[in-house]
Formats: C-alpha cells, sequence, structure tokens
C-alpha cells in the first residue's frame, strides 16, 4: 500500500522563490519518467521524511500533485553538507507493474568464521543493481557470510534468486571473500585500501526500462 505524500506544482523559478521555499519547511522537487512530462513541485521536507519512513527508502509513495495523484519512488536527494538537511529531491514516475532498474543496499550478515579465524573480510560491492517491479524493490539484500573460510569467496551466483527480482551483475562478480591474515599485510603494505562504506549508501541510480 502507497503512502500519500502532497505537493504542489512549482512554477516560480528564480532564486529568491527557491530560498522563500526553504525558507518556509519546504523542498523543491522534480517529477520525471519515461511516460510522464517533467514536473517542478514543492513539498514539505518533514512529510517527506515522515513518508521515507513510513514506505522505506524504496517504497512507492503516491504523489499528490494538486489533487491528480501519481506513483513515485524517490530515486536521489541533495542534503545540505552542514544542517544534513534534505534540500532537494527526485521522483520518479512509475506503473506499479512495470519494471524499473535501481540500486540497492548489498549487508552482510552474520560474523564469518574466518574472521574469527583470523582472516580479513573484504566486500567489494556495497550495492547491486537489480531489476524489479516497484512493490517487489527489497529495502536491502541480506547475505549470510558466518560460514564463510579464510580463502573462500562469495559471488552472484551464491545469491541469484533471493527474491521476485533479477540482479544485474555477472554470476563471477565477488561481493565477500575472507583474505589470510598474510595476504591483508601484503595489501596494507602497499596503497592503502580504501575503507567501508560508500560516501553515500542510500543515493540509488534509478531509470525506467526501455529509456
Amino acid at each position: 500500500m502507497s503512502t500519500v505524500l502532497q505537493a504542489k506544482e512549482r512554477n516560480e523559478f528564480r532564486h529568491s522563490a527557491l530560498k522563500k521555499i526553504r525558507e518556509t519547511g519546504n523542498i523543491p522537487a522534480i517529477i520525471y519518467g519515461a511516460q510522464v512530462e517533467n514536473k517542478s513541485v514543492v513539498v514539505n521536507s518533514i512529510d517527506l521524511i515522515k513518508t521515507i519512513r513510513d514506505v522505506g527508502r524504496n517504497g512507492i509513495i503516491s504523489m499528490d500533485v494538486n489533487g491528480a495523484k501519481q506513483d513515485v519512488v524517490l530515486t536521489d536527494y541533495q542534503e545540505d553538507a552542514i544542517k544534513r538537511e534534505i534540500i532537494h529531491a527526485d521522483f520518479l514516475a512509475v506503473n506499479k507493474s512495470s519494471k524499473i532498474n535501481v540500486s540497492v543496499r548489498l549487508v552482510l550478515a552474520g560474523d564469518a568464521a574466518g574472521v574469527k579465524d583470523g582472516g580479513v573480510l573484504q566486500q567489494p560491492l556495497h550495492e547491486l543493481s537489480i531489476t524489479s517491479t516497484p512493490s517487489e524493490i527489497p529495502q536491502q539484500i541480506e547475505v549470510d557470510i558466518t560460514n564463510l573460510q579464510v580463502g573462500e569467496t562469495l559471488a552472484i551466483s551464491d545469491i541469484l534468486y533471493q527474491g521476485s527480482f533479477t540482479i544485474n551483475h555477472e554470476e563471477d562478480e565477488v561481493i565477500a571473500s575472507i583474505l589470510p591474515p598474510k595476504q591483508e599485510e601484503e595489501i596494507n603494505s602497499g596503497e592503502q585500501q580504501e575503507p567501508g562504506h560508500p560516501d553515500n549508501e542510500e543515493g540509488r541510480e534509478t531509470k525506467p526500462i526501455g529509456e
């Protein structure tokens, strides 16, 4: 079931109008898609945050623009670097039966046996590109690594059948591995690797099929 988010069409694009929008607790946004004309709108920032909490980051939102409703998904947003507040949002207009390409977080669950034995966990992929209908998009894809031993790897082929969606990666692409302690030392003596998660875990590249 989709959650309704009220929006008003935006016709004023001067910088002063943009400032006024944000000063009144609202944010500018755009609705786009293959089957709709791009539309600039204004939504209440608190209502948007509540809606995302209700439906999830990848959930379907029923956008009510001056009385006309359109199903959308939040594809991207910009944050103020200091205040950490959303200052702009992009919404993709969707048809519940049409498939779209989205990126979803990949989460490794459990404590790997190989790590307990001194190995070091590597996770080359933090997001997976999938094709799905909007209602079948998972909030995240979890992979159990409890039984992963030193020297072993998990690949896309190990998680291909997780739900009603298609994973758009080669089957042999590695999603997690356990390096032996000595190999990790050799890597660390060379170039320093980037740690952990990407800067923006929530960011998703989303587009309708067939554009």
